[in-house]
């Protein structure tokens, strides 16, 4: 008797989409077509490096941001970075990028090897979340010493080298990796005067020039967030896919002026 055909139908839709291949992989790269929060289509880059135990999704909104989300399993480490295209008219660069570091909780995401094993059969199918986190926000009030990141992961330099000095964190994450014996030079606490929950929203400032409180908010629409497991013959259930969820994520941060968040008068 086939074992699979004993699965409930919800299961074995699962299965078709995505196998987890028995074989071992050290690397993987997988694209799937994703929608976005607007509607549109685009494609989805996810990366696993199941050597260096870490995860990659990249993908470009509809407004031409690449934003670019690093797991870090090893470190305990996430990382965002978004490349937001700049608006010369207004005399900003041609991009901007702003890179945002956080302490990586267990089970967010499945793990790497897991991920470097993961196989799409239908690789022309638009993907939709099968289950929708909600809003996570961060209040980031801190800075990382970017020389010295590598303390906290060695893949802060490469993924947020063009933010250069600007990389924030929370003073949450600041204790938790002074905790683990990290060196407080890293980090750079910003003083009471320029905490976010105190300055005037960049949104509503009108002096261009002025310290203000930026927020950027991104949406990951799509990453494999739980293994399934199903039961066939034997005692034991195994692994037969993997669940798909979406999660928005909202940064408050400090900026030197509002010149560097002009997208917020958008929102």
């Amino acid at each position: 008797m086939n074992a699979r055909a004993t699965l409930p139908a919800s299961v074995q839709t699962a299965f078709v989409a995505f196998a987890l291949l028995l074989s071992v992989s050290v690397c993987s790269r997988l694209t799937v077509l994703v929608r976005l929060n607007d509607g549109q289509i685009t494609e989805e880059l996810l990366e696993a490096d199941s050597e260096k135990d870490i995860i990659t999704v990249e993908f470009r909104q509809t407004d031409g941001t690449l934003v670019t989300f690093l797991s870090d399993f090893k470190r305990h480490v996430k990382i965002f970075r978004a490349l937001v295209l700049g608006e010369p008219e207004k005399g900003q660069s041609q991009y901007q990028a702003l890179c945002f570091i956080s302490h990586l909780d267990h089970g967010e995401l499945i793990p790497s090897e897991a991920m470097a094993r993961l196989r799409q059969k239908n690789p022309h199918v638009v993907r939709s979340a099968e289950e929708r986190r909600g809003v996570e926000e961060f209040t980031m009030n801190a800075v990382l010493n970017m020389s010295h990141s590598w303390h906290i992961s060695t893949h802060i330099h490469n993924v947020c080298r063009d933010a250069r000095e600007l990389v924030y964190t929370r003073q949450q994450d600041v204790k938790y990796w002074l905790d683990k014996g990290v060196e407080g030079s890293i980090f750079e606490v910003f003083p009471q005067s320029l905490n976010v929950t105190g300055l005037q929203s960049c949104s509503s400032s009108t002096d261009p020039w002025q310290p203000c409180a930026c927020s950027y908010r991104l949406n990951l629409e799509w990453f494999p967030c739980q293994l399934k497991y199903c039961r066939g013959q034997g005692p034991n259930p195994y692994k037969c896919g993997i669940k798909s969820c979406s999660k928005s994520y909202r940064f408050d941060f400090y900026t030197p002026h509002k010149q560097l968040c002009l997208w917020d008068e958008d929102t």
